[in-house]
């Protein structure tokens, strides 16, 4: 399987060199990454599939820890919306899309299931935002908004916006450097979570599901 790896920064690039996947370093955030994927894409040769890939944080309560990692069933877009009062509304209560028949709520693809069920990991919502989060309050808020999310990152539903853009399957795969909430540097686990995330990405290249 040809798999496009879409990475945000030059170190995640690099502990994935030994795989036989083609990786591209979008730099941070969601409009860094759709544009990377958009130009990857346009440039080919087209793959069988486009992974968001790095690291992130778990939500608290989702047995997630540190040097773990995870696999997305669906990429949402956290904070894409408007505010009204004290509420948030995210596009689709607005009545808007990101691009046509989506409010920036990506399926993932239809192997994540099982590619997680066979490595023993969690698969569930990953959010992406645009700015990380850094207390227990925002965490639960974007808890609230997205049902079950498992982790956070900052790149994920761009990737899968572009991706969708040219009918190519997209998934979100993370090493679990840290909890979502308060800036704890001191207790993060990057270092574990990248090596996590190479021994899953390895597994993929070596036998995708059958998808």
């Amino acid at each position: 399987m040809d798999v496009l790896v879409v990475v945000a920064t030059a170190a995640e690039a690099a502990r994935l060199s030994r795989l036989p996947l083609r990786a591209v370093v979008s730099g941070v955030g969601p409009a860094a990454a759709a544009l990377a994927t958009q130009a990857a894409l346009l440039q080919g040769p087209r793959p069988a599939l486009v992974v968001s890939a790095g690291i992130g944080g778990a939500f608290p309560g989702q047995g997630l820890a540190p040097g773990g990692a995870a696999v997305a069933s669906r990429m949402v877009y956290g904070d894409l919306g408007a505010q009204d009062a004290a509420s948030f509304l995210p596009l689709s209560a607005l009545g808007l899309e990101v691009q046509p028949g989506s409010s920036g709520d990506f399926e993932a693809w239809a192997g994540s299931l099982e590619l997680a069920t066979r490595l023993g990991l969690p698969c569930g919502p990953f959010v992406t935002v645009s700015t990380a989060t850094g207390t227990l309050e925002t965490a639960a808020e974007l808890a609230r908004r997205v049902p079950g999310a498992l982790v956070e990152g900052m790149e994920g539903a761009g990737v899968a916006q572009a991706a969708r853009l040219h009918g190519v399957p997209c998934t979100e795969i993370r090493g679990i450097s840290n909890l979502v909430g308060p800036r704890d540097r001191a207790s993060w686990q990057i270092g574990p979570a990248l090596e996590r995330l190479e021994t899953v990405l390895a597994r993929l290249a070596e036998a995708p599901p059958r998808a």
